[in-house]
């Protein structure tokens, strides 16, 4: 499995509808945007890295209180092994009426070798 899909899943299993990079269609009032961050060989031995880290930034928008959903997909990240990396709250667009949350996280993968 990769990074965005596995993130995916465990959005999905919140009942949150979820996009990379933009929503395409018109909004629902909860849903995730995932923004690829950093991809990086931190961990490795003898000059070859072993393991890749990916990382992405998870972008809860949420009408009214966003905390419910805040606490599903933390707990659905943690459970599928997932690092986070950080929380914290990005604000109220008055435009929209949405609360913006922000959700940091990493995971590593083992690097295939090509033969």
């Amino acid at each position: 499995m990769s990074l965005l899909s596995e993130i995916k899943s465990a959005a999905e299993s919140c009942g949150l509808k979820v996009e990379t990079g933009v929503f395409s269609d018109t909004p629902p009032d909860e849903y995730v945007v995932v923004t690829p961050l950093a991809d990086t060989f931190a961990l490795h031995a003898d000059n070859a890295p072993g393991y890749e880290t990916q990382e992405a930034r998870l972008s809860l928008f949420v009408k009214g209180s966003y905390t419910r959903w805040k606490n599903a997909l933390v707990k659905s990240l943690l459970a599928a092994d997932f690092t986070i990396t950080d929380r914290r709250y990005i604000g109220h667009e008055d435009d929209t009426g949405l609360h913006h949350y922000a959700i940091d996280v990493a995971k590593l993968y083992q690097c295939e070798t090509e033969e």
